[in-house]
């Protein structure tokens, strides 16, 4: 997925995004006689679940080479020694060192952590326009933003976080009016996205620029329709603690 002049690009998202944070409510209270939250809309899209995974073969390609992959990341992380190259340590250090923490923090430090990778397209990376990589072939080469989703997923997933919890999500950028990728946290009754563009995690109704166009985890894969009328609006929900 293309992503030019990134860093201009970087810190305009990052502005956007940090912005609306500022400007959203607080917590919801959470009194007694409370209403229970609604599950929140991905994006304020309407979602249908989307059939078999086997009709996204980047996707599945890429859980058999994580499942080939496992046992070279629980060795490297029993015994340094057993590491295939310096970048696979210092992630499962990383992984390792975040374990305990508050959930939110572990997604603040590990999405802070894999975006200090150096952008790199398919093209240039693979020879092909679209790709999508293992963690240990990300670790080696970098990548574009659904290899940085891929990884910080298998991170997570690492950490305890249920596949439930989480999806691959392709999303059109309506600043760049370009596919891109991101990684959302279904947590605490809100949704908190890990973007390649930026290090802060945010709740999905501080991130306005995203228009879903389908998701995945490893067992289901969802399409996804956003309102037709522009008055509709994300629902309500906790704001980023």
């Amino acid at each position: 997925m293309a992503l030019p002049t990134l860093r201009a690009l970087r810190r305009l998202a990052s502005s956007l995004a940090l912005c609306a944070a500022l400007a959203a409510p607080a917590w919801a209270d959470g009194g007694e006689g409370a209403a229970p939250a609604a599950k929140p809309r991905l994006f304020g899209s309407f979602e249908f679940i989307g059939g078999r995974l086997d009709a996204l073969p980047q996707w599945t390609r890429v859980l058999d080479k994580i499942r080939d992959e496992t046992r070279t990341y629980n060795d490297c992380e029993a015994d340094i020694r057993r590491c295939p190259f310096p970048a696979v340590a210092a992630w499962r250090a990383k992984v390792r060192s975040v374990d305990g923490l508050p959930r939110h923090r572990q997604l603040i430090e590990i999405n802070r952590f894999l975006n200090s990778w150096a952008y790199r397209e398919d093209i240039e990376n693979f020879g092909v326009t679209d790709f999508w990589a293992s963690p240990l072939v990300f670790l080696r080469r970098s990548g574009d933003c659904e290899d940085y989703a891929i990884i910080k997923y298998v991170s997570l997933r690492a950490l305890g976080f249920s596949p439930e919890s989480l999806r691959i999500v392709v999303v059109m950028d309506t600043l760049r009016n370009i596919a891109h990728a991101v990684l959302a946290i279904y947590m605490d009754n809100d949704i908190f996205i890990m973007d390649s563009l930026f290090d802060a995690v945010l709740t999905h109704r501080n991130v306005t620029f995203y228009a879903p166009q389908y998701s995945v985890n490893e067992t289901t894969r969802w399409a996804h329709i956003m309102p037709m009328t522009p008055s509709a609006s994300i629902d309500s929900g906790a704001s980023v603690p």
